[in-house]
């Protein structure tokens, strides 16, 4: 039976070697002991985690062989700082760095050129999200990270949007189990507001049903056009909770639509 051969930078990726958790802990071992010949086949052995990692970044037209290239100085950044004593598997801990390295790499080659900066910024807003999240157990509004990095909280969000990349309007960035967030409940439209459907219901009958909380969110959203993560903001709640409470209140205006 015919391998399917395909050739990366060089290396035949049909014949990487697949190292045994065991097999790889013995590396560590070693070469965390002093040899040097170990890392090499540490790499070796792990190509192929770089390999699924770039399977994600195929739709944004990159030269595989550099985003390769770039994944496999994740591998080794990971490979030099994995700590053995920690119960992981190397492989999650070494997943996000590689991601890390490409994301780094394809923002800094954008062409949409971002100032260094609005990119510590928006690096440092990243970290102080992530430690907030982990302390607290929900997302952190805009204005707590910019009060725990001192700076405005429009510096914070247009920080952030400066290193998107673009994406599709249906893809999910939100997702705990319930309803996926899609980047298009984010987004606000002068133009095509819901307030042209709203006006062909039994607009005051419909709304008497909701609860102070649920008209709030709607008149923002709808009247004001603010965006999901405007609405949070200024509610004290998170834009997953809005994304709720908004489907909800719309659903139930649906069961007074006649």
């Amino acid at each position: 039976m015919a391998r399917n051969k395909v050739e990366i930078c060089g290396v035949d990726t049909s014949k990487l070697p697949v190292l045994k958790n065991q097999e790889m802990r013995l590396l560590f071992q070693e070469y965390q002991a002093g040899d040097r010949s170990a890392r090499e086949k540490l790499v070796n052995g792990n190509l192929r985690l770089v390999l699924s990692v770039i399977q994600r970044f195929n739709n944004r037209g990159e030269c595989v062989d550099d985003l390769f290239q770039v994944g496999c100085i994740g591998l080794m950044k990971a490979i030099d700082n994995f700590d053995l004593s920690q119960n992981v598997k190397f492989s999650t801990y070494a997943v996000p760095m590689i991601i890390g390295e490409i994301r780094r790499y394809l923002r800094d080659n954008n062409p949409i050129r971002v100032s260094r900066s609005l990119r510590d910024i928006a690096y440092k807003a990243l970290q102080v999200r992530d430690t907030l999240t982990n302390k607290h157990s929900r997302e952190p509004t805009v204005n707590e990270i910019s009060k725990v990095l001192n700076v405005p909280k429009e510096d914070v969000v247009f920080a952030l949007d400066a290193i998107q990349d673009p994406v599709s309007l249906f893809e999910p960035v939100y997702q705990d189990g319930g309803d996926p967030i899609f980047v298009m409940d984010q987004l606000s439209d002068d133009n095509t507001k819901d307030i042209q459907w709203v006006e062909e219901i039994a607009l005051k009958e419909a709304m008497g049903h909701l609860n102070g909380r649920e008209k709030m969110i709607l008149s923002m959203r709808f009247f004001e056009g603010k965006t999901q993560m405007e609405v949070a903001d200024e509610i004290g709640i998170s834009q997953a909770q809005v994304s709720r409470l908004e489907k909800a209140a719309i659903n139930q205006m649906h069961k007074f639509v006649h």
